[in-house]
């Protein structure tokens, strides 16, 4: 019996390994290889279904959103009301509207009294400088042979009452500062048809810039004591209620060539009063 079961000529017949096999793969229906493919259909199918009840819920999520009216948002106007007026006195090179065109009656009389005539006081010689409105010259006065610098403002070049005002000014804050030793000293101030002239006393040793270049560098001791008077001016003119608002090695000069001249702080055209 033993034989029978384990012999080579019934392992495929109806011995142990085929009862082995037939218990564990038992023989399935015709139609079963089937069943899979319609589980996974169905299966599919479910999920297909619940994913577009989801997108469905979704959608109506979104559209309630999408109809849904936002809540106003307030925006501050920072531009300007006549910003178009603006832009467009740019696009076409004007100034702007606010300031106001000089008429011939008031550069008739800038400083707003009336003066002798320069030219009948001084004779103009030789350019010292250039300005954005002015152009000094060297100037000597007749009756006595002195010599000073003369400042002339072209007439033609004030377009505002600003720049009225600005000449106004300069001319005001020198008198203001008259007596200081490091500040330059006005003369007299005339005008005419063409110009305004702000005579002032001459400085023959020149820019404290071009006195840099030639020499070069300074030692400690001497770049402390030109710093020393430069600070010593803003003092001054702070303590006064002025603002310089220029101040630069170009605006200061030597009284003249020697090595420890007196140094002058000119050119007051951008400066401002201010309370202190």
């Amino acid at each position: 019996m033993g034989n029978a079961c384990a012999g080579p000529s019934n392992l495929g017949g109806n011995g142990f390994f085929q009862s082995v096999t037939q218990a564990v793969w038992r023989q399935r229906p015709p139609n079963q290889d089937q069943l899979p493919a319609a589980n996974e259909d169905n299966s599919n199918k479910g999920s297909d279904e619940s994913n577009k009840s989801k997108g469905s819920d979704d959608c109506q999520d979104s559209a309630a959103t999408e109809n849904t009216a936002p809540e106003p948002v307030k925006i501050p106007n920072a531009e300007p009301k006549n910003k178009e007026g603006n832009n467009a006195n740019k696009a076409s090179g004007q100034k702007p509207n606010n300031l106001k065109r000089l008429t011939s009656t008031e550069l008739e009389s800038v400083l707003g009294r009336k003066t002798g005539n320069m030219k009948e006081l001084y004779s103009l010689g030789r350019k010292l400088g250039q300005g954005q409105f002015g152009t000094t010259f060297f100037c000597v006065e007749k009756s006595t042979g002195k010599e000073f610098a003369c400042k002339s403002i072209a007439k033609r070049k004030l377009t505002s009452t600003d720049d009225l005002e600005d000449v106004r000014r300069e001319v005001h804050i020198m008198h203001h500062l008259a007596g200081h030793p490091n500040v330059i000293q006005i003369i007299g101030a005339y005008e005419d048809a063409v110009a305004i002239y702000l005579v002032m006393e001459f400085c023959a040793g020149g820019e404290l810039f071009d006195r840099i270049i030639q020499r070069g560098h300074y030692t400690e001791r001497k770049a402390a004591a030109l710093a020393r008077v430069m600070v010593g001016v803003v003092q001054a003119c702070h303590s006064l209620g002025v603002m310089h608002r220029d101040l630069k090695p170009e605006n200061f000069l030597f009284i003249n060539k020697d090595e420890d001249a007196p140094l002058k702080a000119i050119d007051f055209g951008l400066s401002m009063f201010f309370k202190p």
